[in-house]
């Protein structure tokens, strides 16, 4: 409970917040002679409005504590009596007012803090469609998704995890579209989180996740509002995490993995086609390697004679054999690619030029590689960056494709492919199988919005393996 006298109310703060040199314990009194103090952290409020429409009024006009409502110019003002209730109003920006001889404390929100400009995603650029992103506040974060679905149904229900941080997460669905088994499973999962960090929204995805330890996600993630407005109208659920522009969203389907937001922005045939092209770029990256060196060391019969000669021709004094070879080359891709991602802008295209081009030429010249080699990885690096949001699975899908042809030749790769598509089956996420609507097969959806995309006028229906109820999208323009 709250002390009536300020004295104490203070060592109390000062001591919970250890003497942290950036709260601020300001005490004053009113020109009626009342006693009063303030609370807030440093560089949390804006002290402008603190000075102007908080200190100012109540140092002049304030008579009695009750008509403090009637004295202050802001919107909101809150009334709480738990010392830890205030100790939490503080650390998230809020200012706390206290008076003498009242064990009644009120909080002002009037908070301002330096946040980063809204800015198009790096790692969802788009030519056609909205170019904004989300940023780390989550109160921007959640009026740009509300500025998207202008409906009284879009909910947010909010939670607090981290025992040490106390992370701010937001939950955001439709009501009377979203599935209430996912809804009310995603809320059992966030619930049993007992951690002492959130720092950013990889942690709440590790720990709600279906298959932590599985090689592919079962929860998508985003940094367009856009995207998560399409979401929401298929029924899904949302996860906001302050502090990151990175936003979830469950269930996640692996035909999601092949669509982008711009596909519904352009036309559907052309959509289509570059669907496909995403379906093609996921085996080339993940089997082509494999494929490659399974051919080379087991299966050369298979492999046309003009190309034979040519392939044994490139090898011709190459020291390493085929599988090390590639081994190598993968690591080396996989070297220039991470190098690329972290170094400053300005300076990482040229270190991508030189691993690419200036390294790959100089040791085809050495003899050291040969020149099909650093074909098949080139093209295997190409389709990766195709379908990015899957680029971490594909690195470790690649490695273990080509372990498998080397060891065992296209017994291998063809093991390998059932043992990975079996895995994708066999996943569900939060209840919805991961490989829906392809198996289970549901020929409405497979036909209407997967790897071919038909007109926004014939998508009539929500996806039914997510919707359970509300599941008429819109009624066909000819009706």
């Amino acid at each position: 409970m709250v002390s009536k006298k300020i004295s104490v109310n203070k060592e109390r703060l000062l001591e919970i917040f250890n003497g942290s040199s950036d709260l601020v314990v300001y005490e004053f009194e009113t020109n009626s002679g009342i006693r009063a103090m303030i609370c807030y952290i440093e560089g949390f409020i804006d002290k402008d409005l603190l000075d102007r429409d908080v200190l100012k009024p109540l140092i002049l006009n304030l008579d009695k504590v009750k008509h403090i409502k009637k004295v202050i110019f802001v919107t909101q003002i809150n009334e709480i009596d738990s010392i830890d209730q205030i100790v939490h109003e503080v650390t998230y920006g809020k200012v706390a007012l206290f008076f003498e001889g009242s064990s009644k404390v009120y909080t002002v929100e009037i908070n301002k803090w330096p946040k980063r400009a809204i800015e198009q995603p790096q790692t969802e650029s788009v030519v056609r469609g909205p170019k904004e992103g989300f940023i780390e506040d989550i109160v921007t974060n959640k009026a740009m998704l509300r500025r998207k679905l202008r409906n009284n149904n879009l909910v947010f229900e909010d939670y607090l995890i981290g025992k040490q941080t106390r992370t701010k997460v937001s939950i955001a669905y439709i009501k009377g579209i979203v599935n209430e088994k996912v809804l009310q499973e995603l809320k059992s999962r966030l619930e049993k989180i007992d951690i002492d960090s959130i720092l950013e929204s990889g942690y709440i995805e590790e720990l709600i996740a279906d298959k932590p330890l599985a090689l592919f996600s079962t929860v998508t993630v985003t940094e367009k509002p856009d995207i998560v407005a399409g979401k929401l109208l298929e029924g899904r659920v949302a996860i906001f995490t302050d502090g990151t522009p990175h936003v979830l969203t469950v269930p996640r389907l692996l035909v999601e993995g092949f669509m982008t937001s711009e596909d519904y922005y352009l036309k559907p045939y052309y959509s289509s086609f570059l669907r496909l092209l995403r379906v093609l770029s996921l085996f080339v990256a993940i089997y082509l390697p494999g494929i490659a060196v399974a051919l080379q060391l087991y299966h050369q019969d298979m492999i046309p004679t003009v190309l034979l000669i040519s392939i044994a021709g490139a090898r011709q004094g190459v020291p390493l054999p085929v599988f090390l070879e590639t081994f190598v080359m993968v690591i080396i891709l996989g070297l220039v690619r991470e190098s690329s991602l972290r170094l400053p802008k300005n300076i990482s295209a040229t270190v991508s030029i030189v691993g690419g081009l200036i390294l790959g030429q100089a040791a085809v010249e050495a003899g050291l590689v040969s020149a099909i080699t650093i074909i098949v990885v080139s093209a295997s690096a190409i389709t990766e960056f195709i379908i990015a949001e899957l680029a971490p699975s594909i690195i470790i899908y690649r490695l273990i494709i080509l372990f498998l042809g080397g060891v065992a030749g296209l017994y291998g790769t063809t093991c390998g492919f059932v043992v990975i598509t079996m895995g994708f089956v066999s996943a569900d996420s939060f209840g919805v199988p991961y490989t829906w609507p392809i198996a289970p097969k549901d020929w409405q959806d497979l036909k209407s919005d997967t790897f071919l995309r038909l007109p926004i006028w014939k998508n009539i229906f929500r996806p039914k393996g997510i919707v359970k109820k509300n599941i008429r999208r819109q009624i066909p323009p000819w009706r």
